[in-house]
């Protein structure tokens, strides 16, 4: 049986922090490395941000192994929507954090902004971040994160081509 530890705020987000800080220094891979084998990442479709991988199409539902290989091509140069990367910022603000659930997790919410910068051309995707986390020795994992968008129309972004 796992023990749960009390978790402050300041904690959830010095992790969301440095989340954020490994997508916008493209270290991918360490990045990856903050999931658990089972975590799923999710972003539904602007027009149904509740939308339920079972039965609705999201535009990203990747378990670990998909979201291994999406790391893989982001890093290859056959990647070429991203290629060379995109520069990014990416925003995390207003955490809320909810006491663990009975299996230990902790479910936090956040809102973001990331800004892409590709070329001439500037982006923001705006939206809400849905997390599962789970404590280990080496600090905390994701077992879940979405990132639903509040945008309505993504033409202006062109893409999801990101890891937001």
């Amino acid at each position: 049986m796992s023990t749960v530890l009390a978790v402050s705020r300041q904690q959830v987000e010095d992790f969301l922090y440095t989340e954020a800080a490994l997508l916008d220094a493209w270290s991918l891979d360490d990045w990856l490395e903050l999931f658990d084998p089972d975590a799923k990442y999710e972003v539904p479709c602007n027009d149904a941000t509740d939308g339920d991988p079972d039965t609705d199409l999201l535009l990203i539902d990747d378990d670990y192994t998909r979201l291994g290989a999406r790391v893989a091509r982001l890093n290859s140069r056959r990647a070429h929507r991203e290629y060379p990367h995109s520069r990014t910022n990416h925003q995390i603000f207003n955490v809320m954090v909810a006491d663990p659930d009975g299996d230990g997790a902790i479910g936090v919410t956040a809102s973001f902004t990331v800004w892409r910068f590709r070329g001439s051309k500037t982006s923001c995707y705006v939206g809400h971040y849905r997390y599962r986390l789970r404590q280990s020795d080496n600090g905390f994992r994701i077992a879940f994160k979405r990132a639903e968008l509040d945008m309505t129309d993504l033409r202006a972004v062109s893409d999801v081509a990101i890891i937001l």
